[in-house]
């Protein structure tokens, strides 16, 4: 019997990569499903707040041009219906077209609930005697936030510390000379623990808006409509939150560097006689809160970033760009 051929088309990057872990889908054992053939094809088909309709057809275009039996469309971009309501999945039976928004998944257990929702998906659409569920809407309150969430983990905050390497560089030599400054140890011991959280604060505030800055990360409307206002509001908040998380890696690194090299080269006796009362090694986590504060202001604000990919890698605005390039070109080459 021929297998029922089925198209995945991705958006670059993680959809696509998630796209490849999924395409070996079976069917359910001991239903009347026929065997899957599944192919998988790497191309932007979403981009900003357009209508949902406008990525169904061209999913539809594309198992057109591949003669597939149906097809379902994966993006890392949040999709709306006309009500302005954010979905998880948009299908149409009839068609045997699907597209899903991998983001409103959550962002945990990506790979078992994509696959889940996938072959659910397929599933249904095989079968002529399925009623589909055409729209999966997620709820107004808590459905923004776990769309956030999922946007949030698709930018992957980790992995902004290989773009911040000249940074965390400078600042682990800046720590490192602070940390052996008798003036430093004085300032230290006169600040409160509320100061050292604001100092904390402040430092990684200005180490996020240094990359927004620099990065040309900040989205802005494309027009007044509300649709495009609340996209911006969307991919900003999940920059800030991205960079804010990637920043705290770093960060937290920079502290665990600095405790070792203040237990490594700091005698408390010593720190003891210019301060003029009794240090233990207690005292050196809290030199090293303070030292690691200056220092990611000192050397973050102070160094280039390793490579500018890295960080618009956090930005949907950035991505969203890319996008908008491909289709152009790809329509330009038709």
């Amino acid at each position: 019997m021929k297998p029922f051929s089925v198209g995945l088309v991705a958006d670059p990057a993680s959809p696509t990569q998630m796209a490849h872990r999924i395409k070996d889908l079976r069917p359910p054992a001991g239903e009347h499903h026929d065997a899957w053939q599944i192919e998988v094809v790497s191309e932007p088909f979403t981009t900003g707040s357009e209508d949902v309709d406008i990525a169904m057809a061209r999913l539809g275009d594309q198992a057109q041009h591949h003669e597939w039996d149906l097809v379902v469309g994966l993006t890392e971009l949040p999709i709306r219906d006309g009500d302005g309501r954010y979905l998880l999945i948009e299908a149409d039976s009839r068609q045997r077209t699907a597209v899903l928004s991998l983001p409103a998944l959550g962002g945990l257990r990506m790979h078992a609930r994509t696959r889940r929702a996938v072959r659910t998906l397929i599933g249904d659409m095989a079968d002529p005697t399925s009623s589909v569920q055409h729209r999966v809407p997620l709820p107004r309150l808590s459905g923004r936030w776990r769309l956030l969430a999922g946007m949030v983990l698709a930018n992957r905050p980790w992995m902004l510390v290989p773009g911040l390497k000249s940074a965390l560089v400078a600042a682990l030599a800046t720590g490192a000379v602070a940390t052996v400054n008798s003036t430093v140890w004085l300032l230290a011991d006169s600040l409160t623990w509320w100061r050292l959280v604001v100092a904390t604060v402040a430092s990684i505030a200005l180490v996020v808006g240094w990359l927004v800055i620099d990065g040309e990360l900040w989205d802005r409307p494309g027009d007044e409509s509300p649709q495009a206002r609340e996209r911006s509001r969307l991919y900003n908040a999940s920059t800030l939150l991205t960079l804010t998380a990637g920043v705290l890696i770093c960060y937290g690194a920079l502290y665990v560097v600095n405790v070792i090299w203040a237990f490594f080269v700091l005698d408390p006796d010593l720190m003891g006689g210019y301060l003029n009362r009794a240090v233990g090694y207690s005292d050196l986590f809290v030199l090293a809160w303070f030292v690691a504060s200056a220092a990611t202001v000192g050397g973050g604000l102070g160094s280039g970033l390793e490579t500018d990919e890295a960080i618009r890698a956090a930005a949907y605005s950035k991505r969203e760009e890319d996008r908008r390039e491909r289709l152009a070109q790809a329509r330009h080459s038709e």
